[in-house]
Parts: structure tokens; C-alpha cells; sequence
């Protein structure tokens, strides 16, 4: 059976969306191949048409999700400075973001496990994390503030994450948001 032009790119696509929602809510580590595969559908033997091994997938995710990370942030519908970072602090500042790792950014969910990952995929991780940098620090006027902005952004997702409550976890939220806005503000005069 022939498929139309294009195919597998989508296919591929979808099933790097799809395993990136499993492995961001369910860990890379703790999660088989066939439990990505069902989860979108198809059998291991599409995986392995589509990634000759996990490892690859983790490759192509963590090169996929950050360049969409930057396309979320080209998005952001300000231009002024202060609005700019305001909006993105509420973006991923979230309770929504805390409460749904599979729809959210990579980092928190899975930056243990890249640290952990080969020198292959952490080069992956450092080439496409400086690329947010080199964009965020066009925003802040400084890649020591960028780099310094988007560890407080991971970190405080992470330890709301780890909280019991809806209260402790928007405590944790506010309280990284108070701090980013102070710091960036103190910083830029």
C-alpha cells in the first residue's frame, strides 16, 4: 500500500506528540515502548519504522519539545518587556501546568532523567536549551539572567509538582513569581 507524500513525517509527528505526553506523565525510564506505541495506537513495529531505539525517540523528543517552547514563547502576544515576561510567568506559572505534566513543558517532567541520559542526548538538551536562552535573553538583556530565569521557572514547577495540596502548590507558584518579577526588576535598572 502506497502512502500519500508526507505520510511518515506526520505519522512520526504524532507519534513523538503522543509519546511525549506518556513520558512526561509517566517518566522515560518507567515507560516500554509498547506502552508508547498503544498509547497511540499502533504497534511497536510502527516505533521501530519510525526510531531505530528509545533512545533515539528521546533524541528526537527533547529536540521537538524545545523547539516548541520556542514557538510558544514567538506566540506570546507582547512586545513590551514587562508584559512579555508577566505573560509567560502566568503561562508556565500555572496550577494547570503543575497539575498536567503530559501537556506541559518537558523539563521539569523529564530534566532528571536527561541528566541521567548520554552525552548524546545531553548535547541535544545544551544545543536546544541555548537556543531558548538566546531568545529569552534578547527579552532580559542578559544570557546570565536568561539562564538564571528559566532554572527558577523549572525548579518552581518542580517543587509544586511535589507538593500534597492545591494550596501548597499555588504557595510555591506565587511565591516563584513574586521572586522572578522581583529579580528580573532589580536586575534591569
Amino acid at each position: 500500500m502506497r502512502y500519500p507524500a508526507g505520510y511518515k513525517e506526520e505519522r512520526r509527528k504524532e507519534l513523538l506528540k503522543t509519546s511525549g505526553e506518556v513520558i512526561k506523565n509517566n517518566g522515560f525510564s518507567a515507560t516500554g515502548v509498547d506502552a508508547l506505541m498503544a498509547a497511540s495506537g499502533v504497534t511497536s513495529g510502527a516505533f521501530y519504522s519510525n526510531f531505530s531505539s528509545k533512545n533515539e525517540l528521546l533524541k528526537a523528543l527533547v529536540e521537538s519539545e524545545m523547539t516548541g517552547l520556542r514557538g510558544i514563547w514567538e506566540k506570546n502576544p507582547h512586545n513590551e518587556p514587562g508584559a512579555w515576561l508577566d505573560f509567560e510567568l502566568d503561562r508556565y506559572l500555572s496550577r494547570s501546568h503543575v497539575q498536567r505534566p503530559a501537556t506541559g513543558c518537558m523539563v521539569p517532567a523529564i530534566g532528571a532523567e536527561i541528566g541521567r541520559a548520554g552525552e548524546d542526548i545531553k548535547a541535544i538538551f545544551e544545543r536546544e536549551s541555548r537556543k531558548c536562552v538566546e531568545m529569552l535573553s534578547a527579552r532580559l538583556g542578559s544570557e546570565a539572567l536568561a539562564w538564571a530565569f528559566v532554572s527558577q521557572l523549572v525548579g518552581t514547577v518542580l517543587m509544586a509538582r511535589a507538593m500534597p495540596t492545591e494550596a501548597a502548590q499555588q504557595e510555591v507558584l506565587d511565591a516563584g513569581k513574586k521572586f522572578l518579577k522581583a529579580a528580573v526588576q532589580s536586575i534591569r535598572q
